[in-house]
């Protein structure tokens, strides 16, 4: 019997065997403008307000069926926006390319249980659309599935376009070992079909699963899901196991696999890294062989910058695109970046095409037809679960590519120029030139590489600034991640609060996040040059600007972890503040310098110990 929360729906059930209600479009999008013009439009596809009988609506995932029709899922949750409560598939159908679309159906009812991660994945030679899908006993309350959770893969399918649906089945036979026995989610986002070389054909998604020992959780799994005879069987392909460490952390746990096929038949994958103590919040996998093996283990971006988030790719022609919140550190600014060769670099967050500032989670992507893009994305104004939306645009709608950026140099031992950002302009400085910047976009953003992350080490900071500003954040050097939980090194001008701060966040082990922060008790935005050292060593972190000392209690860890990790000058890592003033010779070193090598011009001569090294006197290009 249907609850009474899905009574309501009436009609718009739809099982099976169930009867189809005609096409009823809702919440028309804006009509294209002519004559060829870039085109983004967007509409709610998917809210408790307008769709009655759900308190929720999370997880999007979309597909264009071999027949042209789009088709958009999401679990609808019934009592609460909680994860592991009583939650439905539901799917809503557009035939105009997602101008319009017709009214909910449920396809597959959780009836007080869990019936959710859809993955969907289209079968172009026979016209079937799949759809996996994970299943665990429902919860009353809004608290996640308790750990070991009792989580198992289904599977149906439709044969009309997403009209009706057969009714599911177990596949945890075929694709659940034994020892997967503490999670496992389907997806959430759409799977793939192959479509170059020996593997043309074979059917993919992504899962991935966790191993519980019976007292804890032992090693995550990120795997691939094949069939090679159009869905009748499948079975597990390409496997990365990462194990837990003796302090109960993981270097990697890739999660929320998404897929693409790339111009030469290999296959990328892209998932989420959650908690592992690699840097970066995506992580990436390549298979050369149709999703059989990973050609080597998932590694982490640390600088494609985004939360700990699910995200979606999808190829147009030799530009991949992904979607994913472009903030580090919380689910906000929906964002589209492109990568020109497969996956290898992605554009960084100042590249990238915003197509929302609000708060914003999951995604999937979909060429919605002929020459136009489809993202199907949580979003809100107050919350990313407010809604489900649904945006439209062409491709000449995203932010075109762009050419290489002016650079400043690096001195510091195999480093490359940093990148300038904005336009600050050149002026005169403690030493020579300096940078000056405007307090809207200006920047200078440093390219990763292993030796600028400064884990464990004691470090030394040594910049020269001037500012006049009375308000806001003035970020001098920001290095790791940022929030309070990221590891992160930052300097910066704090003047409304009469200081300048540093401040370091920490992680040991499993243990949680801890900072040190120092002040002066004057902000020095006198408009004349400061000399600022930020120290860690001895057991200390202190601060001095112009030999006026400041110290608190060192805290042990790692600076750099768990986090994407950037270097910038004048601005912070999220992009939410920069610098209105000048900065000039910054440098930092992998040890505490004593006060004396400080004052020694061989020390400050020499490129030994840095990690980096710019005096700010020059833009090139």
């Amino acid at each position: 019997m249907l609850s009474g929360l899905r009574a309501r729906l009436g009609a718009a059930l739809v099982t099976a065997a169930g009867l189809v209600l005609p096409f009823l479009p809702a919440h028309p999008a804006h009509a294209q403008p002519a004559g060829g013009s870039p085109v983004f439009e967007q509409q709610v596809l998917f809210k408790a307000a307008q769709d009655p009988g759900y308190a929720c609506f999370r997880i999007p995932a979309v597909v264009r069926t071999a027949g042209g029709t789009l088709l958009a899922f999401a679990e609808g949750r019934v009592l609460n926006c909680g994860d592991a409560a009583d939650i439905d598939i539901v799917l809503k159908r557009s035939t105009d390319g997602g101008r319009t679309w017709g009214p909910l159906q449920v396809v597959n009812e959780g009836d007080g249980d869990t019936h959710g991660n859809p993955a969907p994945v289209v079968d172009r030679a026979t016209g079937r659309v799949w759809l996996a899908e994970t299943y665990n006993t429902g919860r009353t309350d809004s608290a996640s599935c308790t750990v070991p959770c009792d989580r198992t893969p289904h599977l149906q399918y439709s044969d009309d376009d997403g009209r009706t649906w057969s009714p599911p089945r177990d596949l945890s036979p075929e694709i659940l070992p034994a020892d997967w026995n503490s999670w496992y989610a389907t997806g959430p986002v759409h799977g793939i079909q192959l479509t170059r070389g020996r593997y043309a054909g074979r059917l993919l998604f992504g899962v991935n699963t966790e191993t519980w020992d019976g007292s804890r959780v032992t090693a995550n799994h990120a795997a691939l899901i094949v069939s090679d005879d159009h869905g009748g069987h499948w079975r597990t392909g390409a496997t990365d196991t990462w194990p837990v460490a003796a302090d109960g952390t993981f270097r990697q746990k890739p999660s929320e696999l998404t897929l693409a096929e790339r111009g030469d038949g290999s296959v990328l994958v892209s998932g989420r890294e959650q908690d592992g103590t690699d840097l970066g919040h995506r992580t990436q996998a390549v298979s050369r062989d149709g999703g059989s093996s990973f050609t080597a283990p998932f590694r982490d971006l640390p600088d494609l910058y985004a939360p700990q988030v699910q995200g979606s790719l999808l190829r147009l022609g030799d530009r991949l695109l992904l979607a994913c919140p472009g903030d580090p550190d919380r689910r906000r600014t929906m964002m589209i970046r492109s990568s020109y060769d497969g996956g290898r670099t992605w554009d960084g967050v100042d590249r990238g095409t915003v197509v929302t500032t609000d708060w914003s989670g999951y995604s999937d992507l979909v060429r919605a037809g002929s020459g136009t893009v489809g993202l199907l994305y949580e979003g809100g104004a107050v919350d990313a679960r407010d809604e489900i939306r649904f945006a439209r645009f062409t491709e000449d709608w995203l932010t075109p590519r762009r050419g290489p950026d002016p650079v400043t140099a690096d001195l510091a031992p195999h480093a490359r120029p940093a990148a300038v950002l904005g336009g600050p302009r050149e002026t005169d400085g403690a030493f020579g030139g300096a940078l000056e910047f405007d307090g809207t976009d200006d920047a200078v953003r440093l390219p990763y590489r292993a030796g600028l992350p400064l884990g464990t080490k004691d470090f030394t900071v040594s910049l020269w600034f001037r500012y006049a500003a009375t308000a806001g954040e003035q970020p001098l050097l920001w290095m790791g991640g940022i929030g309070t939980s990221q590891p992160q090194v930052w300097l910066r001008g704090e003047p409304a609060d009469h200081r300048v701060r540093g401040l370091i966040t920490v992680r040991n082990g499993a243990a949680p996040p801890q900072t040190a922060a120092v002040r002066t008790d004057t902000a020095y935005n006198d408009g004349r040059w400061h000399h600022a050292v930020l120290r860690r060593g001895g057991g200390l972190l202190s601060l001095s600007v112009d030999g006026a000392l400041s110290s608190a209690a060192d805290v042990p860890g790692s600076v750099s972890r768990n986090s994407p990790f950037g270097v910038h000058l004048g601005q912070r890592m999220d992009s939410r503040a920069f610098l209105t003033g000048a900065l000039d010779e910054v440098r930092v070193w992998d040890r505490a310098l004593t006060d004396a090598e400080l004052a020694d011009p061989k020390v400050q001569r020499s490129p030994q110990d840095t990690v980096l090294w710019l005096p700010l006197d020059r833009v090139r290009g």
